[in-house]
């Protein structure tokens, strides 16, 4: 591993539009140690230059062979970034103030990048390339939903023609992410599709019959069910498959099991029996002290390095977008409130069918945790997917559909 000097560092950092943008007002520093080498780089209201005494200064430390892995030019799974390693235990450590990692992750991450290798930042589809006055294939729409006694006006987008296929984006953010599924001939001539923002989400305004504002937002199971429900009996849409990612993915197995007769399958996306963890921990994702940046780029550690730079950062994009406390609330259900360790063995797959994909890139929701949840679930089927993180329909849309279709068609053929 050859590093450059740390004047070196500091210059290119100096040259990189990006790590400018996400370290402005940054006064502080970073220091990475690397084995018995170190790296250290000062900033004064956002620009580079030398380490000088009384600064706040991150630091990350670990053995060189680690720092070999975090900085090659596709690192492999969980070392994507180096809040990837320290949640699996791939061995960094850091030192320093939590909210002010939070606030300068995105240009620590930024300046960590600059040390690996040029890499192929990968190419946007070829589908994206429209003529001027192009229309996409999806129409949105409102619909009024009665959801724990409150009226939601819940925005929905819809393609294709066939079998109903509704679709849950991710904790914190809207459908916005499936929107590559929607220009699928293969898919659309097969499957009518339905993208909704949650309640809170996206399109999707907060009920002005609740004093929403008063309480901590906090996304419950029940709240989930009762929002699918009520959007397959608003549509009239019969036996449906539903499919979604993380959150989405927890609820698709949630739903096999708690409401079986209501659908013909579910494809969970990132899905487990159990995520481990504790909100109290992530407590600094709804700070006013931190930006919707953090959570943002946080998110680009889940993704794959060889999915196309332009739909990572569509994807981290979306996360920037919504109400800063939708993320964190979010996560009271994937974290606190899901637990299927006990009960995902009452799966009928004879009622229901139950098809399970992870990403091989996900230290969230892990590959092994998916696999976990298909052996607990006897009939139901589990694959891997390669070059892939957690965001799978928007971070490399072409990968992913590779392996959703031969589920779409096992689906549209049993029918």
């Amino acid at each position: 591993m050859q590093l450059p000097t740390s004047t070196d560092w500091r210059q290119r950092c100096a040259e990189d539009t990006e790590f400018l943008q996400a370290a402005r007002h940054w006064t502080g520093g970073l220091r990475l140690a690397i084995g018995d080498e170190a790296l250290t780089l000062g900033v004064k209201d956002g620009q580079p230059g030398a380490l000088e005494d009384g600064l706040d200064v991150i630091e990350y430390q670990g053995p060189q062979a680690v720092w070999e892995k975090l900085l090659a030019e596709v690192p492999p799974p969980f070392d994507t970034d180096v809040m990837a390693n320290l949640a699996t235990g791939g061995g960094l450590s850091r030192e320093g103030d939590v909210i002010t990692f939070a606030q300068y992750h995105a240009a620590v991450m930024r300046a960590i990048e600059l040390l690996r290798p040029a890499a192929d930042d990968g190419a946007a589809r070829v589908a994206e390339q429209r003529e001027e006055g192009a229309f996409d294939a999806p129409i949105g729409r409102y619909v009024h939903l009665s959801i724990c006694g409150q009226d939601h006006r819940v925005y929905f987008e819809e393609a294709g023609e066939g079998i109903p296929l509704l679709l849950q984006h991710t904790a914190g953010a809207h459908g916005s992410q499936w929107r590559h599924l929607f220009e699928e001939p293969e898919i659309t001539k097969h499957f009518r599709l339905i993208a909704y923002d949650l309640p809170f989400h996206g399109k999707s305004l907060p009920p002005v019959s609740d004093k929403w504002w008063r309480e901590e937002y906090r996304l419950r199971g029940e709240f989930l069910r009762l929002t699918v429900l009520a959007i397959k009996r608003a549509l009239g849409l019969d036996e449906p498959v539903f499919m979604g990612c993380s959150v989405g993915g927890l609820l698709a197995l949630d739903l096999a099991r708690r409401h079986p007769e209501e659908f013909h399958a579910v494809i969970s996306l990132e899905g487990a029996l159990e995520i481990p963890g504790d909100t109290g921990f992530f407590q600094h994702l709804w700070s006013p002290q931190v930006s919707n940046d953090y959570k943002a780029r946080l998110m680009e550690g889940l993704m794959s390095p060889t999915a196309p730079k332009v739909y990572r950062k569509e994807t981290s994009y979306v996360y920037a977008s919504g109400w800063p406390a939708t993320f964190l609330g979010d996560l009271h259900y994937y974290v606190e409130d899901f637990d299927m360790r006990e009960t995902a063995s009452e799966i009928d797959t004879n009622q229901v069918g139950v098809h399970i994909l992870s990403g091989e890139y996900d230290y969230s929701a892990t590959p092994e945790m998916g696999r976990a949840a298909h052996e607990a679930i006897p009939g139901s089927t589990w694959g891997l997917m390669k070059g892939v993180g957690h965001f799978p329909m928007s971070e490399h849309p072409e990968a992913f559909i590779e392996h959703l279709l031969p589920i779409l068609r096992s689906i549209a053929h049993l029918h």
